[in-house]
């Protein structure tokens, strides 16, 4: 992929991003059970990982996944400095950097998307039980797209897995801290150096991101009613 090609990719995912927002601002309460939907989504990851937030050693990590990945806050600061950014990302960093920034752009995007068609889905207009929430799951389905999102979590856990053994990166993200804050792009340059800081600090990167897709996939499987008996029930019952 060019660079072009690569910039226009992840300006077309910041795009998307901005069109899902648009349209909940266009409706109050759409954006009302958007809210809802990730408030739950944030608490229910937090219920699923709480022996990885209260270990030393991997709480950073699982913080920033969950809260920055997965969060219920809203990005839009850092998405105004990503979308300002990313022809010099694309042009100063490797491929394989830039490949990076298109799958966080394309979670964002995808997130955001599957968030609005759950909030069209809800019974009501705030989210008052983990039946609603479930239930609005299973009418929306687009179980390509769920495990699509999954996958692009896994595959920038383990960029940041494989970046970590290239110390010359952590050292570059130092170095360009004042210039990020002086170009008013302080938020961006916290992310990436926040991700790069906690995967290098994990006792075993691999073994925790294993941890967290075995689980997510288990509890996907179980809200789209696979196999109820199979070897993935009893790992979604630790999911809940």
């Amino acid at each position: 992929m060019t660079s072009k090609s690569l910039s226009d990719t992840i300006l077309g995912h910041l795009q998307g991003v901005r069109q899902e927002r648009a349209l909940r601002e266009a409706e109050p309460e759409l954006g009302h059970r958007a809210q809802q939907i990730r408030e739950y989504q944030a608490e229910r990851l937090r219920r699923t990982h709480a022996d990885l937030l209260g270990q030393e050693q991997t709480r950073p990590a699982a913080l920033f996944f969950l809260d920055q990945l997965y969060g219920s806050q809203d990005f839009v600061e850092r998405d105004a400095q990503f979308a300002r950014i990313v022809p010099a990302i694309v042009r100063l960093f490797s491929a394989e950097v830039g490949t990076t920034v298109a799958h966080l752009a394309e979670l964002h995007a995808l997130s955001e998307r599957l968030d609005s068609a759950m909030a069209r889905a809800l019974p009501d207009s705030s989210l008052a039980s983990r039946e609603a929430y479930e239930t609005a799951w299973r009418v929306v389905g687009l179980r390509e797209q769920r495990e699509r999102q999954l996958d692009l979590v896994e595959i920038i856990g383990r960029a940041l897995q494989h970046y970590t053994q290239h110390p010359s990166l952590g050292r570059a993200l130092t170095l360009m801290r004042f210039p990020a804050r002086a170009a008013g792009l302080h938020a961006l340059q916290q992310f990436l150096e926040t991700g790069f800081d906690t995967f290098a600090r994990l006792p075993s990167p691999a073994a925790f991101m294993q941890t967290i897709v075995t689980r997510e996939r288990s509890e996907m499987h179980r809200l789209f009613g696979d196999d109820a008996d199979g070897p993935w029930a009893a790992a979604a019952q630790l999911a809940t």
